[in-house]
């Protein structure tokens, strides 16, 4: 089948992008001149040095002091970016001012709120002076309990601007899940809410409050944010407006290179989250890479990506102020009252570049949505995608249902390096379930079975250099274990991000799933990907898991089990059944035929939206759900609740099978 060219970049593309602009800075400044993406993409990996210091220069980074040199080592992990350097990410953030608009704040818990530049300046300001009247210093961690809204941004940029270490979760996140996170880094300060509003629902989180703040003795102050209830209080907590009453002057902490920014956390499905800790530098230059070069942002532009604040695409979203955009936050359910809220947001705002989750995606073509034909989204020139790949009817419902002269940014990547190593670029075409490019400076590479890269081919995704966002490292974890225990434990000296990765002939990128959850029959391996384009693609499908289970010498093939969410008004029995065996026999292959197929209310996904194939597959070989996965952790908690049933009856049935009463 020919490759499905859904967009290509116009013929000015070089004239009118600051990935264009940065081609003529490198041939002006540098004497470098290339004849496509791939070739400079080939220079940025080969040449670290040079091309990160050429991000540096290009984009004037602020230095209080310069830096000895910008790569110490290659070796991972242990490399060293831009010793000597100081410098702090929030006054690169705050470095544009006047009366434009830097941040557009949008809640279902409350009327829009609006800033300026010049107001967002003045709000951090006044937030930093608070912070150091509640004695907030340089390297203290400043904890949020915090939706995604204009103060949430703000005092992260208070936090930043002191050289405090920012890290925050959100509301919906149960008391369990917070502590969990929280405990381990020992936070001075706690910023929170009263509650939030989610959909027609009013949620209050005081008693949960309560509770966190019980379970962290760290802690020296709290301060509340009326948000349900405009009057509300908290025992022994200052209030928001406690916190910015008083002007202050907008400075900035010089920190290294690699001094932490903020710390993020792994799903938390399993164990304790991994606190991972991200410096800022990295996050500056990786952030700036990735908004003004490969999303091509800058003033003028309204970036939004849906996210919550427990999710990595909050902090991309703040970094869209590093390129001068109005960044836009969201704080609600996406598909209340209906699947159309959000799209009504983008012309309401007049968003320019309109990030979202693939499953969200999905879900709009399943509904039948057409934001093109029912909202007026002129301003709109780019959506972007990641959180699971988007399969091929993603990519042509954006097209077909949104506008054709679109640039479509299909990412991937991860909480670990706070970025993506795969997604879209101004200056590559967009073809149907492609990724189109490995990211500048991201020296991404497909290994087979004996570590070897191979182009056409599936393999692990690994990183065989170094990238300035990569972890500084765990918190807590002094001789750095864990750390190497979570990436560098297959191949030692390369990344191993757990994905299953095709990079073709052209460059492009096509991901098939999580590695550690493969589905390998009789010989034929798929990624879960590939499955659920398939299984999800069916009208009568709302949602689906798929796990193998490896099989014994009675049965070397394993089990194969498929998990259906029926869509509403579909009887889930064995006419559905039938319909589904049908359609992975034709598009899959006849190996891939479920051996059974389980009708549940919800598939187990979590905060963040990625469906828990593995710890799903932990309990139906035995785990104990409380060790498999942390209910707190997940958007419905209840999910897990039928696939412990079936693991109950699996075992009571195999005992009765062997004769034990």
């Amino acid at each position: 089948m020919p490759d499905e060219v859904l967009w290509e970049p116009p013929a000015d593309v070089r004239a009118t992008t600051r990935l264009g602009r940065y081609l003529d800075w490198l041939e002006g400044e540098r004497g470098l001149s290339f004849a496509g993406y791939e070739e400079l993409w080939r220079w940025s990996v080969d040449d670290l040095e040079g091309f990160w210091s050429s991000l540096w220069e290009h984009f004037a980074i602020r230095a209080h002091a310069p830096y000895s040199r910008v790569l110490s080592t290659r070796h991972m992990p242990g490399a060293r970016w831009f010793e000597g350097a100081l410098l702090n990410y929030a006054e690169h953030a705050l470095a544009h001012d006047g009366d434009a608009p830097a941040v557009l704040s949008h809640s279902q818990s409350r009327p829009p709120l609006t800033l300026s530049f010049d107001e967002l300046r003045d709000e951090v300001a006044r937030v930093r002076a608070g912070m150091r009247r509640l004695g907030v210093q340089r390297g203290d961690r400043v904890a949020a309990y915090l939706p995604n809204i204009a103060e949430t941004a703000v005092a992260f940029l208070a936090a930043a601007s002191l050289g405090a270490v920012w890290s925050s979760c959100a509301p919906e996140f149960g008391r369990r899940s917070v502590v969990d996170r929280f405990r381990q880094i020992e936070p001075k300060l706690l910023l929170a809410v009263d509650g939030y509003g989610y959909g027609g629902k009013r949620i209050d989180r005081r008693d949960d409050l309560a509770a966190i703040r019980a379970e962290l003795p760290s802690l020296q102050a709290t301060v509340l944010l009326p948000y349900l209830d405009p009057q509300a209080t908290l025992d022994g907590a200052s209030t928001w407006a406690d916190l910015r009453a008083t002007p202050g002057p907008l400075e900035f902490e010089p920190v290294p290179f690699d001094h932490p920014l903020y710390i993020l956390y792994s799903s938390g499905t399993t164990g304790l989250p991994k606190p991972i800790v991200h410096g800022h530098g990295g996050i500056l230059l990786e952030h700036l890479k990735m908004l003004a070069l490969h999303s091509d942002l800058g003033p003028g532009d309204r970036f939004f990506w849906f996210s919550t604040t427990g999710w990595m695409m909050w902090n991309v979203l703040v970094s869209g102020l590093l390129t001068g955009s109005t960044i836009v936050c969201f704080d609600g359910d996406p598909g209340h009252p209906d699947m159309g809220a959000l799209w009504r947001l983008a012309e309401e705002a007049g968003i320019t570049w309109f990030g979202t989750s693939a499953p969200y995606v999905m879900a709009c073509r399943k509904q039948g949505i057409t934001p093109g034909a029912s909202d007026d989204l002129h301003a709109l020139r780019a959506v972007g995608s990641t959180g699971a790949p988007l399969p091929v009817e993603g990519f042509r419902w954006v097209y077909e249902a949104i506008g054709r002269d679109l640039m479509l940014s299909s990412v991937s990547g991860g909480t670990d390096v706070c970025t993506a190593f795969v997604g879209g670029c101004p200056m590559v075409a967009v073809i149907a379930g492609e990724i189109s490019c490995r990211y500048l400076g991201a020296h991404v590479e497909a290994f087979d079975a004996s570590g070897r890269p191979v182009i056409g081919e599936q393999g692990e995704l690994v990183i065989t250099a170094p990238m300035p966002s990569m972890p500084v490292g765990f918190w807590g974890d002094g001789d750095g274990s864990r750390y190497r225990a979570a990436y560098f434990d297959v191949y030692p000296g390369v990344w191993r991000h757990g994905d299953w990765i095709t990079i073709t002939e052209r460059g492009s990128c096509i991901i098939s799933g999580r590695s550690d959850a493969t589905l390998n029959r009789g010989g034929v391996r798929i990624g879960t990907a590939e499955f659920y384009s398939v299984v999800e693609g069916m009208d009568q499908v709302v949602d689906s898991l798929v796990v193998h289970l490896e099989g014994d010498q009675a049965n070397a093939a394993g089990e194969l089990l498929l998990f259906v969410v029926p869509a509403p008004g579909v009887e889930a029995g064995d006419a559905l059944r039938r319909a589904l065996v049908a359609e992975i026999r034709t598009s899959l292959s006849p190996r891939h035929v479920p051996d059974s197929i389980e009708f549940v209310a919800a598939v187990p996904r979590t905060l963040s939206g990625k469906k828990l194939e593995v710890p799903v597959k932990r309990v139906l070989t035995g785990t104990p759900a409380e060790v498999a996965a942390s209910r707190d952790a997940l958007v419905r908690p209840d999910a897990l609740d039928a696939f412990v049933a079936l693991a109950r009856r699996r075992a009571a049935e195999r005992e009765a099978a062997h004769g034990i009463a």
